[in-house]
């Protein structure tokens, strides 16, 4: 019963992501971490990454009243994520989302926590992959646009070509 099946995060121990993702699957349950390429420097090299894009957090699609119990008991899971006391339902449209960005060349995605950042401008992406979604531009910039994902707390901050946005009134 797909229909019965819903989205949900889940905080993981620090660095156990990936860890976490392998384990579900392997029981079964379709998870997803989110990963995007990283450079990173050591003192001797450098190295692309595969990084979690949410600390700390696996999505779950999952009917609850199922699959609940075989979550919970995976090893390095700590808990769903709670919204009003209950498990954070993530709508499909943001999953949706948040894979699109990850496809997109050229565009890295940083995050930041709560939700104290002040709307200014609201911009239309005008091109690229992400064509006709808007969002909301702040700290100077012409380049970074908010979209906030509201069910899980964060701001993801996507980073466009100035060219790619307009201003909309």
């Amino acid at each position: 019963m797909e229909e019965d099946k819903k989205w949900y995060a889940l905080y993981t121990k620090p660095r156990w992501e990936k860890k976490v993702d392998r384990s579900l699957l392997l029981k079964g349950v379709e998870s997803w971490c989110p990963l995007q390429k990283i450079e990173k420097q050591w003192s001797d090299r450098k190295k692309i990454i595969d990084e979690p894009l949410f600390k700390s957090y696996v999505f779950v699609h999952i009917d609850d009243k199922k699959e609940k119990v075989a979550v919970l008991s995976t090893n390095g899971v700590l808990n769903f994520v709670h919204y009003l006391k209950k498990p954070a339902i993530i709508r499909d449209e943001e999953i949706d989302l948040i894979k699109r960005y990850l496809t997109m060349k050229d565009t890295t995605i940083t995050l930041i926590a709560g939700m104290s950042i002040p709307e200014e401008t609201k911009i239309k992406v005008n091109s690229g992959i992400f064509i006709g979604n808007e969002g909301t531009v702040v700290r100077g910039g012409r380049k970074k646009v908010y979209v906030k994902l509201e069910s899980l707390g964060q701001i993801m901050v996507v980073e466009f070509p100035v060219e790619f946005l307009t201003p909309v009134q």
